[in-house]
């Protein structure tokens, strides 16, 4: 009896374990059942327009309720219609066969060959569940090499301590224009900033702007470093974009050179400097000099001067005992010329000379004079660079102009008599800043208030009775342009008997004054003063004597 009993308790056992095994079965929930794949490229160029698009699908037989869908962009992506980096989607229930797919449009940023990995996360419940499961994956890409240019032009030898220019080259085939560009550069040890071009931030840092296909430019920088003979200095750039307040790197460029024994060291000085700014029309009188820094004599030596030919008089040089080759805008001295080159023992410094002037004319902007000069393996490039050309032209009308004058013409002492005064000025080659023009009134001469155009920045001091127009900042022009600006202002005459029987003056000699963006050289130029003979006034000649 007792042995049934526990066979039935057994028989009983294996029907409810059946039934729940069936129950959990028919219950139980993988979220392998989702299926869940990002469809993409895996490479991509730099800026190119790429697409993205999740898919998904129930595989299962529950519906998944309160379905949520995270993307997230690889880093330092440019996302469509500046969307965020990170999207979170609520999706309507997904029913079992159910499938569906989303697309996601960008441009990617990186170095080349960098991962760019792209993440999808799919969180829902299954239905007469309450635990939320969640399906992950990821898509990576790598950047194809980069259609940019970044490389330096460097010398490969350089002597310890000398001056050198060095390049940093940059050109875009990117189809995506690229914006907000920064280039670092990190120097050797013992390297010495001097200047660049453009003008850099803190030394090593610089912003291009924006950069097109197709567009490009160089950074020049001037330097010294300083070793031992044969000893390597490296030097190393970076150019990226700073986006979102992050710096993403695009492209880099590692080159270095040695340092050398020098033998023979060649210096210069441009009118008696070693750094001279000139103006159009200067006569330049070049020294060059060159020491025998080796410890051996130096025999039989060649010099050669290859000057710039498109900014030079050649009309006008003077080669001293050198020899001027047209063809090549060459001058060459040799040892049949000069001693020095015959025989330079070690220590001695030798010199050539020569004079020429620069052209009245130019035909470009922020124009810089280039001599390279050659001396056994040795090169120098001279570079001298040319102020801009500030003209202010001042004239006194009595008949003409935009007010009507009146008073007695002749002037006469005690009467009141007004005239109209105009400036005009140009400016050529470089931009200029914080440009005045500026002149003193005599105390028989006072501004009637009239001003033309009216919203001029036009000043009087009547302490030291000085005018001043504030022009601002002015563009450089081309030779020959009749761009510029001009204002006219009124004066009243009202003699004093001690002018009676000469012409008075109305405004005394004016100068026009600024900075020059490109050479940094201050700037000054003047006009003549302007009498009662208002000599550009033909219709009151000889009405200047004051009666």
């Amino acid at each position: 009896m007792r042995g049934k009993f526990f066979l039935f308790i057994i028989i009983l056992g294996i029907i409810f374990g059946g039934i729940g095994y069936y129950y959990y079965k028919n219950n139980m929930y993988s979220k392998d059942v989702l299926k869940l794949e990002i469809l993409g490229p895996d490479t991509a160029e730099l800026g190119e327009d790429i697409e993205y698009v999740v898919k998904y699908k129930n595989n299962g037989g529950f519906v998944l309720e309160e379905p949520k869908l995270i993307f997230e962009y690889p880093q330092y992506s440019v996302v469509e219609n500046d969307k965020p980096q990170r999207q979170e989607i609520p999706l309507e229930d997904i029913y079992p066969g159910a499938e569906n797919a989303l697309s996601f449009k960008g441009k990617l940023l990186g170095k080349e060959n960098e991962s760019k990995v792209a993440k999808a996360w799919l969180s829902y419940r299954p239905k007469n569940l309450k635990a939320r499961y969640e399906s992950a994956t990821t898509l990576t890409a790598i950047i194809k090499p980069v259609p940019l240019t970044f490389e330096f032009d460097l010398p490969s030898k350089v002597e310890s301590g000398k001056e050198f220019h060095f390049r940093l080259n940059y050109f875009s085939n990117a189809n995506y224009p690229l914006s907000n560009l920064r280039v670092f550069v990190d120097y050797p040890s013992d390297f010495e900033f001097i200047s660049s071009m453009p003008k850099s931030l803190e030394k090593t840092e610089w912003g291009l702007g924006l950069l097109n296909r197709t567009d490009g430019g160089r950074i020049e920088i001037v330097g010294k470093v300083s070793g031992e003979p044969a000893e390597e200095k490296i030097f190393k750039a970076k150019l990226g974009i700073w986006q979102d307040g992050e710096y993403i790197l695009l492209k880099e460029a590692v080159r270095g050179l040695e340092i050398m024994q020098p033998s023979i060291f060649i210096s210069w000085q441009i009118n008696g400097s070693p750094r001279y700014i000139t103006n159009v029309g200067d006569y330049l009188h070049y020294e060059i000099f060159f020491k025998n820094t080796g410890e051996k004599p130096l025999e039989n030596l060649f010099l050669v001067a290859k000057l710039d030919d498109s900014l030079l008089d050649f009309s006008t040089i003077q080669p001293g005992n050198g020899k001027f080759q047209e063809s090549s805008k060459t001058l060459i001295w040799d040892h049949t010329m000069n001693q020095d080159l015959r025989f330079l023992d070690s220590m001695d410094e030798g010199k050539v000379d020569f004079w020429i002037k620069v052209k009245d004319q130019l035909s470009s902007n922020n124009p810089v004079i280039k001599t390279k000069i050659s001396l056994s393996q040795v090169n120098e490039e001279i570079e001298t660079k040319v102020n801009a050309k500030l003209a202010l032209s001042q004239k006194g009308y009595f008949s003409q102009g935009p007010f009507v004058n009146s008073g007695s013409l002749p002037p006469t002492v005690g009467q009141s008599t007004s005239y109209t005064i105009f400036w005009q000025i140009q400016n050529f080659y470089n931009d200029v800043k914080n440009v005045k023009v500026k002149a003193t009134l005599p105390s028989q001469v006072r501004l009637s208030g009239e001003l033309f155009p009216k919203d001029a920045k036009f000043a009087f001091d009547q302490v030291s009775r000085e005018i001043v127009w504030d022009v601002g900042d002015l563009v450089g022009e081309s030779a020959g342009s009749t761009t510029g600006k001009e204002i006219f202002f009124q004066v009243v005459l009202t003699p004093d008997p001690n002018q009676r029987g000469q012409a008075a003056q109305l405004v005394s000699e004016a100068k026009i004054i600024g900075q020059d963006s490109w050479t940094e050289a201050p700037l000054e130029t003047k006009a003549p003063e302007i009498t009662t003979s208002l000599p550009d006034d033909v219709a009151v000649s000889g009405k200047d004597i004051v009666q």
